[in-house]
């Protein structure tokens, strides 16, 4: 068992990784977002539109055929409209018309509509990126990690369902990888993360792992070299989106705050960190002041922590911080920090016995 293909699905970009644990050889691009390609591809559309496929990561795509709606008519299969709502009261409202899947495939055969279709793992272009490595397009273990808020049951916010989640988690397991699923343990709840799974499962591949995309950050942050060696130190992913901080002792998570990328500056960033290795953040604190959710198991203490490393496309966001912060590269990239995390929890729950430091 020796070649992985890792997928970390973003609201910015698509970061692929194919590692051969055997030789060490990896190879790794980073592209579009398949949320970015959709949207872009509706936007040139001037006729009716007919959205099918699966629950992908939505983005700007409901944006986009809000715009179109007016002009022309967008009907959305069900399986592909968990995409842009889960509310599809809401749907309706933005001019959106939801039909069940027999009706829209009846729809796609009459030649009346352009037709998009959803996929975080659009199979023609994944096999175009993956054979331009100069490897065959096989695998024995596919990985894939996005973000999943679930599916929270009426009256419950999707933060505080995605905050339960992950509390469950790491309070049976305090490490990332409890965030990790093998296709056959998805939680039914996990919508996205199973469309992906049914999606990869498709590809020729063995085994398919899915997995939390913060989670996968923190854990592959933790995989810099500069921490090799360190019992307490921070870890952040400033990525597109979201920004996912984690306090670690060794292996285990102290906590984590989670927060959307465009709501932070340096100032709130820095104290973030300093509360959170002082174990002063709360939940229902940092959803007041509009972040994203917090977890806190113990206090590190900030004083003990030995360095903090900062990952992510935006992580220029703590370019003149005060506190020792340094930018990490695991597996020697910036942007390869949820495919290394991924590899690396897959690794962890395999018992593997090969190392991604370097």
């Amino acid at each position: 068992m020796s070649r992985f293909l890792l997928l970390d699905v973003g609201a910015g970009t698509l970061d692929i990784l194919y590692f051969d644990s055997e030789t060490g050889i990896h190879y790794k691009a980073v592209v579009r977002s398949p949320v970015l390609c959709a949207a872009e591809q509706a936007q040139n559309i001037s006729g009716d539109i007919l959205v099918t496929g699966v629950e992908m990561g939505g983005g700007a795509l409901l944006e986009v055929l809000s715009r179109h709606a007016p002009k022309a008519r967008v009907i959305l299969s069900a399986s592909a409209a968990m995409t842009l709502s889960h509310d599809l009261e809401r749907l309706k409202r933005a001019g959106l018309a939801v039909v069940d899947d027999l009706q829209a495939a009846e729809y796609a055969a009459s030649g009346e509509f352009s037709v998009l279709e959803l996929s975080d793992l659009p199979r023609k272009r994944l096999e175009a990126l993956v054979t331009g490595f100069g490897v065959p397009f096989e695998f024995d273990i596919v990985g894939v990690c996005a973000q999943d808020h679930g599916v929270a049951s009426q009256g419950k916010s999707h933060l505080d369902f995605r905050h339960e989640i992950m509390k469950a988690a790491l309070e049976q397991k305090p490490s990332p990888e409890a965030l990790l699923y093998e296709k056959k343990s998805i939680p039914s709840y996990l919508n996205r993360l199973r469309s992906a799974a049914d999606t990869a499962s498709k590809l020729p591949c063995r085994e398919v792992y899915v997995m939390d995309s913060g989670m996968a950050a923190i854990l592959g942050a933790s995989m810099d070299f500069q921490l090799r060696g360190r019992n307490k130190f921070i870890v952040l992913d400033i990525a597109t989106s979201h920004t996912v901080c984690a306090a670690i002792e060794g292996t285990r998570i102290a906590g984590i705050v989670e927060y959307h990328t465009r709501d932070l500056g340096l100032e709130k960033l820095e104290s973030l960190l300093v509360d959170l290795a002082d174990g002063k953040l709360l939940h229902q604190r940092v959803l007041s002041e509009g972040g994203h959710g917090a977890y806190l198991r113990k206090a590190s203490g900030f004083e003990a922590i030995e360095l903090i490393v900062a990952t992510g496309p935006k992580r220029r966001l703590i370019e003149n911080s005060k506190l020792p912060v340094v930018y990490g590269a695991p597996l020697g990239d910036n942007m390869m920090t949820g495919t290394t995390g991924l590899l690396e929890a897959i690794r962890r729950r395999k018992g593997l016995s090969f190392s991604l430091f370097l």
